[in-house]
């Protein structure tokens, strides 16, 4: 007999954003959900998970075809969670977001929805990170689920490749300002950080993260990135391989003579 796929959402803004019941909602047309997320948003917490504190979970809603829990862990203690305890079988598709604010270029080191889809990747499961570039909690997902909802139709007809998850950043613009879809590599630029020292009203010193986002790529060139897909309107898709080694250095590397070990073989 044939079942309806089970889709796991996930996202690193909370349960109540307005990013993730856009997300589920979109899910729900494809198949089962089970969606879980942080008590509290957990933007900027990367890959971290828990191990000092007991994890736990609360079942918020259950209903046909909808299960949603929440946690005191990160997101990606909530994807271990789903895959581990909390699912009767495996997901067969990820989707993290949809996040308030971008997570193109570097960002992507940080942020946590896109560290939610990376570990469905580790685990072999189809993963789709969603992020629009805005960070009004009450902004407008209309054009974003439209993206959505084609990405997955994609990826559920023709899979990905093993240890690969999709970055789909979507411009704050209308449905009918977007010019389409790009298949980009991540932009080479960085955040700057800026730490401004601050007083509190008990007269202890503090510091706030401020900072920019430097683009390193040439003024007018790296139209194939993401950054200038998204400032001239597209939809950016970013492969991302869960594979960090750089193979091109490690060749060159392997001429090295280390005095330890002796030149490496």
């Amino acid at each position: 007999m044939n079942r309806s796929p089970l889709i796991l959402v996930t996202n690193d803004d909370g349960m109540n954003a307005k990013g993730m019941e856009t997300l589920i909602s979109v899910a729900r047309k494809f198949g089962d959900v089970v969606a879980i997320s942080s008590r509290e948003p957990m933007s900027g917490m990367s890959h971290a998970i828990t191990i000092k504190v007991p994890l736990r979970v609360k079942l918020v809603e259950d209903e046909p075809g909808l299960k949603r829990y929440i946690t005191n862990g990160t997101p990606v203690d909530g994807v271990k969670l789903v895959f581990n305890s909390l699912a009767e079988r495996k997901p067969d598709l990820l989707l993290s977001g949809l996040n308030h604010g971008s997570n193109s270029s570097s960002s992507v080191l940080y942020s946590g929805t896109m560290a939610a889809a990376m570990e469905g990747a580790i685990n072999h499961i189809h993963s789709i990170g969603f992020s629009l570039l805005s960070f009004d909690p009450d902004a407008d997902f209309s054009a974003s689920a439209r993206v959505a909802e084609e990405v997955i139709q994609q990826v559920l007809e023709n899979g990905l490749p093993d240890g690969i998850c999709l970055n789909v950043n979507i411009p704050a613009v209308p449905s009918e300002k977007i010019k389409g879809i790009k298949i980009c590599s991540q932009a080479n630029g960085y955040w700057k950080e800026e730490f401004e020292k601050r007083i509190d009203p008990n007269g202890t010193t503090y510091y706030w993260l401020t900072g920019f986002f430097h683009n390193r790529e040439p003024e007018n060139g790296g139209t194939d990135t993401d950054e200038w897909a998204l400032k001239n309107g597209f939809v950016s898709i970013v492969p991302i391989n869960t594979d960090l080694t750089a193979y091109k250095v490690m060749e060159q590397m392997k001429t090295m003579e280390f005095v330890q070990t002796g030149k490496n073989d």
